[in-house]
C-alpha cells in the first residue's frame, strides 16, 4: 500500500530519485538528501505506515534486523564513523518531517556537526518516574497484557 502525497512511496515507485543501499520485499534503505554526517540512511518500510504503530509487528522486527545490518555496512564502508545514531521520529512533535515511517542511521566521529541538546541534569524524584512507570504499564497491559514489575 502506498500513499500518492507520499515523497517516499514515490521514490518506491520509481517517481523520484534515490540513492538506494539496499532493498527486499518489505524495506528499502536510501541515503537521506540532507545528511547529518556522509552515509546518513534511513530504513524505510515500503507499507506507508505514517506512525511506528501503524507497521506491523513483523515489519518493524525486520525494519529494525535492516537497520541492525545498515549500521554494520556502515562502519565496514570506508566512510568516517567511529560510532552510530539510530533516530526514529514518531510524531510531528518528534521532529518527523514526512509522514511515512523511516528510521534514520547515521555515522558519528569526533568533531561531526550533529548536536543533541537536552537538559540532561533534570532528574525527577523517584516518586514522579514510578507514577509516571505505572501509567505506561497499565496502558501496555491494556493493550497487549502482560504484567510488570
Amino acid at each position: 500500500m502506498t500513499d500518492p502525497d507520499c515523497v517516499f512511496c514515490a521514490i518506491f515507485r520509481g517517481e523520484a530519485p534515490g540513492s538506494w543501499v539496499y532493498e527486499d520485499d518489505r524495506v528499502a534503505v536510501i541515503l537521506t538528501i540532507g545528511p547529518v554526517t556522509p552515509g546518513h540512511a534511513m530504513v524505510l518500510p515500503k507499507a506507508h505506515a505514517p506512525l511506528l504503530a501503524d507497521l506491523s509487528e513483523e515489519d518493524a522486527r525486520h525494519l529494525f534486523t535492516v537497520t541492525q545490518r545498515t549500521a554494520s555496512a556502515l562502519r565496514q564502508s570506508g566512510l568516517q564513523c567511529e560510532g552510530i545514531n539510530l533516530f526514529l521520529a514518531d510524531g510531528e512533535a518528534a521532529f518527523q518531517e514526512i509522514a511515512h515511517l523511516h528510521m534514520h542511521v547515521f555515522p558519528r566521529y569526533a568533531g561531526d556537526p550533529f548536536k543533541l541538546v537536552a537538559n540532561w541534569d533534570d532528574k525527577p524524584p523517584r516518586e514522579e518516574l514510578d507514577a509516571n512507570a505505572a501509567r505506561i504499564r497499565a496502558s501496555y497491559e491494556a493493550l497487549w497484557g502482560g504484567t510488570g514489575r
